[in-house]
């Protein structure tokens, strides 16, 4: 695995201690040669490893214990003990264990004591009550990155497509208002930059899909198109920027039309991750362009009602570790100087 050698551990933080983290970043270590895995710290409270999986597992207060133990045991950075723990049942403790394991693993990454950060997943809720008020974990990065939320973008990627919504957690109604041009520039400018950057995509190829059905049909369908989208690609192809549209949504992600693109930007959440999550259910990565560091988790939930069952899929963790050591590697070489 030459792409993943001489590299620092990906901290990789367990998200919720009641979820499903903890078992699917044991279960990703279990399979880390048949996948070709680089090495991982898991972080967060050693105990929630012990709740639901019975293999080694190595405590560690450094990096360096981190890499000596991989290769026979999980290395496991313990924070704290967040109190009895039951698989499924969420704790204000279990909260802000979670919430410091993220926190810890910020920091190791934007020293470069680690490669990348992957992140499990976190129960809102659960934070919220602690006091968190972040809308998520993205968020939270991007402002201990020093980088505005509205400069760190979502990208879900897979191995036979990239989607990434101009709009996401927000009503339907509100998309329209939301779509603005300078929003679409802002953000396929970052897309371009994280392509090149982090996936060595030097000249990236990328779409935008139409609003309404068919692309509006010349305004007999909806205004959006011209009057927004196709203002903002003129303006991002006089910057040189490669790119296609408004197209219609129904037809770009068919087979030989999404092929010819790197990267599809839809106008809202169900838009692009719809088609994402049909071609890509189990090996998708949400990762996050724009922030200093390499950032990539999961695309799936704290998923309590699972939680301790043996049920969890390690597939998706075990995705985003694989992406993240590969963006940490096309990083590197994008950062060397030529020689």
């Amino acid at each position: 695995m030459p792409v993943f050698e001489d590299r620092r551990p990906i901290a990789v933080t367990m998200g919720d201690p009641a979820g499903v983290g903890p078992e699917v970043a044991a279960r990703a270590w279990a399979a880390r040669r048949e996948h070709d895995l680089p090495p991982f710290v898991a972080i967060g409270d050693i105990a929630a490893i012990g709740a639901v999986w019975d293999g080694p597992v190595a405590r560690v207060g450094d990096i360096a214990e981190a890499m000596g133990a991989f290769d026979t045991a999980l290395p496991v950075w313990h924070l704290e003990d967040s109190g009895p723990l039951a698989p499924g049942t969420p704790t204000a403790a279990g909260a802000t264990c979670a919430l410091h394991a993220l926190e810890t693993g910020i920091g190791l990454t934007r020293n470069g004591a680690s490669d990348a950060l992957v992140t499990g997943s976190v129960s809102k809720h659960a934070l919220h009550g602690i006091g968190y008020t972040h809308p998520g974990q993205t968020e939270f990065i991007a402002e201990r990155c020093g980088v505005t939320a509205t400069n760190a973008v979502m990208m879900l990627a897979g191995p036979g497509l990239r989607v990434v919504p101009l709009t996401v957690h927000i009503p339907l109604a509100e998309v329209p208002e939301r779509l603005t041009i300078d929003l679409i520039v802002a953000k396929t400018r970052i897309v371009a930059r994280g392509l090149a950057r982090d996936f060595g995509i030097t000249a990236p190829r990328i779409a935008i899909a139409g609003l309404n059905p068919h692309a509006g049909e010349s305004g007999q369908l909806g205004s959006e198109e011209s009057r927004v989208i196709a203002p903002a690609v003129a303006q991002l192809a006089e910057e040189g920027i490669v790119i296609d549209g408004p197209l219609a949504a129904d037809a770009l992600f068919a087979p030989g039309i999404r092929d010819q693109y790197d990267a599809i930007l839809c106008g809202y959440h169900d838009q692009a991750l719809a088609p994402f999550k049909a071609l890509h259910f189990h090996d998708g990565v949400n990762l996050t362009l724009g922030l200093p560091i390499i950032r990539t988790s999961p695309d799936h939930g704290t998923a309590f009602d699972i939680a301790g069952t043996g049920k969890a899929d390690p597939g998706p963790t075990i995705a985003a570790i694989a992406m993240a050591a590969r963006m940490a590697a096309a990083r590197d070489t994008s950062l060397a100087p030529a020689k």
